[in-house]
């Protein structure tokens, strides 16, 4: 078990596309007038606490999974709400009880307004040594009717702050499918975040989930929203623009210079298992996903019960499935595990090697995935290596095609989902 994912969930006020297990705290402490964040609420330090204490009793199963994390990932929310104090604290918890590798990728969210030059830095100090930016647009128009709290200005200014404070590894968080967003809005948008030189950019399409404001106000495809067509050609645009500029499109939403990917988001792609700590995450252990709450006060109940990954009490939904490196008979393979590995693995542009999913699900099962895929290779979304085989058992590698695959990843899982839920 070598990666952590840390959940932070407040924020200034939630976006109106979010869906996340989030925590409203509002802009400014309503006794005091200071800005609201770790070193002013009490509600967050409260957190840190219960936080911190989930990660002590989680620990005490540890032992089978004696290496050191070789990723952390700050999520959430608004994990630069917190202080340099209480990041530290969470870090020094964590490397008390599982050890942190030397040279482990440490990664946290920040949003533009919410830090400064001397915060950027002691996060800095305290170990953080990735940040990803939620930038989400270069538009004034478009951060407002995306409900974001920060400026046009506040991003270059969070920019001059994250680079004076000697980070190498930055992240850029763009969305495209924006309300009133054209084509126009999304490549200034591109070329503005690579003049700012990150060394990787995170392209999401919107999602209009129903519980958001989002859901409550718009229909998908229909004005304001750009059409279906135009955020293809957006997707499309991001490729051409992003991959010119010498980033490669090496994930379905995701590019990075060379030796730049994420190393922590790959530990989900590749379907290893993590550690899930904090409101609303799920962690991945000895074969069970096990969702916290999303609410704080269940959250903080659940800590209270001395909940554990192994051997506890737990009354958490979970779903089961079969460990990472185990080899189920074919016979009684999970469908599930099965249908995760192809799910996140094809997200990849490298795709998945053949031999480990026969080696693991057995080939009449795989046999059954290529012929539910072989349609896709004509119409140029599936690939294969070597590209003249025709028959599963000579096929090394199968992946969607970058970027056309890629954007049409959606129909071609379904596909394989159906495969598995008709039987």
């Amino acid at each position: 078990m070598l990666a952590a994912y840390i959940h932070i969930p407040f924020c200034r006020r939630r976006c109106y596309y979010c869906d996340f297990p989030v925590s409203v705290v509002g802009d400014k402490n309503p006794i005091t007038g200071d800005r609201m964040n770790g070193s002013t609420s009490g509600t967050i330090a409260r957190y840190v606490e219960f936080l911190c204490q989930e990660i002590r009793q989680q620990a005490l199963d540890v032992s089978a999974y004696a290496k050191p994390l070789n990723t952390i990932f700050f999520g959430g929310g608004t994990p630069s709400l917190l202080s340099i104090a209480q990041v530290d604290h969470v870090l020094q918890t964590l490397d008390q009880h599982f050890g942190i590798a030397a040279d482990a990728e440490i990664s946290m969210e920040v949003d533009p307004g919410t830090f400064d030059r001397l915060q950027i830095l002691g996060y800095r100090t305290a170990g953080v040594n990735r940040v990803s930016v939620g930038v989400q647009a270069f538009q004034t128009n478009l951060l407002q009717a995306a409900g974001r709290s920060h400026t046009v200005e506040e991003i270059y200014r969070a920019l001059d702050s994250i680079h004076a404070a000697g980070f190498t590894n930055i992240s850029l968080d763009l969305i495209s499918g924006l309300p009133h967003q054209t084509l126009t809005d999304w490549q200034v948008s591109l070329e503005k975040a690579i003049a700012l030189s990150p060394t990787h950019i995170s392209c999401y399409d919107l999602t209009v989930e129903p519980v958001t404001a989002f859901g409550r106000q718009y229909k998908p495809g229909i004005k304001p929203l750009p059409s279906d067509e135009a955020t293809a050609e957006m997707y499309r645009m991001a490729h051409q623009v992003l991959t010119t500029a010498g980033y490669e499109h090496y994930e379905i939403s995701n590019y990075a210079k060379p030796g730049y990917p994420c190393r922590h988001n790959r530990v989900y792609w590749e379907n290893r298992p993590f550690y899930g700590f904090g409101m609303g995450a799920t962690s991945y252990v000895a074969g069970d996903r096990v969702a916290r709450p999303r609410k704080t006060g269940e959250y903080y109940k659940w800590v209270e019960a001395g909940v554990r990954e192994q051997g506890g009490n737990e009354t958490e939904t979970r779903s089961r499935s079969v460990s990472v490196g185990v080899n189920p008979k074919p016979e009684t393979f999970s469908s599930d595990l099965l249908l995760d590995t192809l799910m996140l693995g094809l997200r990849l542009q490298e795709g998945l090697a053949i031999a480990p999913l026969v080696e693991q699900f057995g080939e009449a099962a795989i046999t059954r995935v290529w012929q539910r895929l072989q349609p896709y290779q004509k119409t140029g979304w599936v690939a294969v290596e070597p590209e003249s085989a025709i028959e599963m058992t000579v096929i090394a590698r199968i992946k969607l095609t970058n970027p056309e695959g890629f954007l049409f990843s959606n129909i071609v899982l379904t596909e394989i989902f159906e495969e598995f839920e008709e039987n």
